[in-house]
């Protein structure tokens, strides 16, 4: 075989010598523009120079580009899809609440009592008569000084002095007239912790705003005296609708509805809640006549006015498995008014996971869902502040569930829970507590767009007809003040649904990426398999030259400290010379006398031939040889 053939028989592996001829192999053969002047212009230094400079620039940029495009993928941008479709809706529940909190049997006496201490306030503070002017039975003065004062009572502290400074309480007898409008006195009610160390008060700049704030927070406290097994009176519930329709069928039958007590907003009704999916009420044609339609009989006369300052009803429109939050998104109903409201179904589907920061079902949050409904942000919310006020003040909230083992604050049993409240809603506005960060937006949402008219209702000519029916059906009085009508229904059935995509997915971002390599290299995919070549080769060779290193200098350390010295071969020569010579001893009679002046020994060395080994051995062997000669000479 030649060595040209020999040369050009490739191996299953190989590697080059250096890394020059790697470059100059990468160079040459390389599909990466540019690549090839670098080995064609080598005879012009100034070329080459500018094509490595251009070479390496064009790198930086392609690979800067690469580090933006991924620093956009990772921040996983996300693009908006908005989509019109038409079909069979489903429809919401409609929570609607009568505006008038109701008397529990059970705590009379306690309302009764803060009525009457309403009336000795209002007549201190603006000479107001409560009394007078609804007519009701006034109490002997004998008697509300019989009865204890309530606690925390309400007081003035004067405008610009610190809180703890000459409060003074609206019961005490002074000479002095405070007028209602002087800006000078500011009013509120103290509260202190159990130790009474830490106090302050809750004051308003308003008379009115004062008294409210406090009637509520007395209200609040007496509502917790109410036993659990007590409810409310259902003939009483059932004569605040007179009709209900749907699809023009009666919808005012067991099971349909389902109703509950609200604290301020007084006894609700909600239809279409958590019924079976085969029950759930859905519409098919738009339209006022293909909804929900409700006469209300809206009662004035057993109001709390300084709970409810409107007359009418409060209504709301939710999900059928949400829970009714009629503080968020209620509206309220006008007495003598048709309020028609056409709905706009907007479903919204996040993406989730790195994309959005919301939650499929609640399941993945720290925060025990104390509602009796699916997951929403404010259920979540509203749980984590109950959760913490049982932690914190030892006691729960009237408006909230209870939390397992827990009791509603009242301040006979815990003295210091509305120290502890206030407090604790100031923290939960400016979210101190954390609770709107731990309860993340759910991912699927939907809403309803309502869009309201009004007329007035009803006309003359059929109020006869309403006085007539109610009369004989209801056994009550019809009244335009006292009555309302309510149609809600959906104006179309397209609904939008809004989704969320990701802007820059796996897909796009190769598809990127193949952009940039083409602008700056004008190269493909295979260009980037063979820088990828490129790097291994220059790993490959550089490990193998730091391998042979290695071998080499732990060689030659082991040759340094353990070999043995070995027999010279010259002297073992000499020795089988000497036998020779002896054999081929001259017959005549004559003495040789070799003489042989032997170097002195190099003592800079332990080399044994550095010592002499080779020339002063073989003049001892002469002279040796020479004596054995001459003493045979002599024996013959």
């Amino acid at each position: 075989m030649s060595s040209e053939e020999k040369n050009g028989k490739e191996g299953l592996i190989e590697f080059y010598s250096s890394y020059r001829e790697l470059f100059e192999f990468f160079c040459n053969n390389t599909t990466i523009h540019g690549a090839i002047r670098l080995v064609c212009s080598r005879n012009n230094r100034m070329k080459t120079a500018f094509w490595l400079v251009l070479f390496l620039v064009t790198f930086g940029l392609m690979y800067w580009q690469f580090g933006l495009l991924f620093g956009q993928y990772f921040s996983y941008p996300v693009s908006i899809n908005v989509n019109i479709n038409s079909d069979k809706l489903l429809y919401p529940a409609v929570t609607v609440c009568t505006l008038n909190p109701y008397r529990y049997q059970a705590i009379q006496k306690d309302l009764d009592k803060l009525d009457r201490d309403t009336q000795e306030t209002l007549l201190t503070l603006y000479g107001y008569n409560y009394t007078n002017v609804h007519g009701s039975t006034n109490t002997n003065r004998r008697r509300r000084e019989a009865e204890a004062p309530l606690p925390y009572p309400l007081e003035r502290i004067p405008a610009g002095e610190k809180h703890q400074r000459h409060a003074r309480s609206l019961d005490n007898n002074e000479n002095e007239t405070m007028e209602v409008k002087r800006q000078d006195w500011n009013f509120g009610f103290k509260l202190c912790n159990d130790t009474g160390g830490d106090c302050y008060y809750k004051t308003y700049s308003s008379g009115v705003d004062a008294i409210r704030e406090w009637y509520r927070f007395q209200y609040v406290n007496i509502l917790a005296r109410v036993p659990k097994t007590d409810t409310t009176n259902g003939e009483q519930l059932e004569n605040f609708i007179f009709s209900c329709r749907f699809n023009e069928e009666p919808c005012l039958t067991d099971g349909k509805y389902s109703h509950f007590h609200h604290p301020i907003y007084g006894n609700c009704y909600t239809f279409n809640h958590k019924r079976p999916e085969s029950e759930t009420w859905t519409s098919s044609t738009p339209g006022i006549k293909n909804g929900l339609s409700l006469v209300l009989h809206i009662e004035q006369n057993d109001y709390i006015p300084l709970l409810s300052t409107v007359a009418g009803a409060r209504v709301l429109v939710h999900g059928p498995n949400e829970a009714a939050f009629m503080d968020d998104g209620g509206f309220n109903l006008r007495p003598g008014v048709e309020t028609s409201i056409g709905m706009r179904k907007e479903t919204i589907s996040r993406l989730g996971g790195d994309y959005s920061d919301c939650t499929e079902d609640g399941s993945d949050i720290d925060v025990k869902n104390l509602f009796n409904s699916e997951y929403t942000q404010q259920v979540c919310v509203r749980s984590c502040f109950q959760a913490i006020m049982v932690e914190r003040c030892g006691c729960a909230y009237v408006f909230y569930p209870l939390l397992d083992g827990a009791e509603y604050c009242d301040y006979d049993k815990q003295k210091s829970w509305g120290h502890c409240y206030y407090k604790l809603d100031k923290e939960f506005s400016s979210d101190k507590l954390g609770c709107f960060t731990r309860c993340r937006k759910p991912c699927q949402l939907t809403n309803y767009r309502l869009n309201a008219g009004y007329s007035r209702w009803p006309t003359k000519v059929s109020e006869v007809s309403h006085l007539w029916f109610s009369q004989e059906i209801y056994k009550a009085e019809f009244d335009r003040d006292g009555a309302a009508k309510l149609n809600i229904y959906y104006e179309e059935m397209n609904y939008k649904r809004i989704e969320e995509s990701a802007a820059i997915n796996m897909v796009m971002l190769l598809s990127l990426m193949g952009s940039q390599w083409s602008l700056w290299f004008g190269s493909s995919v295979l260009s980037v398999v063979e820088m990828v070549e490129l790097v291994f080769d220059v790993i490959a060779i550089g490990s193998i030259i730091l391998a042979h290193r290695y071998l080499t200098q732990s060689n030659s350390s082991v040759e340094e400290t353990g070999s043995v010295p070995t027999p010279d071969p010259y002297y073992g020569h000499m020795e089988r010379q000497s036998s020779q010579i002896s054999h081929n001893v001259p017959s005549h009679s004559q003495m040789r006398v070799v003489a042989d002046i032997t170097p002195p020994p190099a003592y800079d060395s332990l080399d044994l031939r550095s010592v002499g080994g080779g020339s002063s051995r073989n003049s001892s062997l002469r002279s040796h040889v020479s004596y054995v000669r001459e003493a045979e000479w002599r024996d013959e």
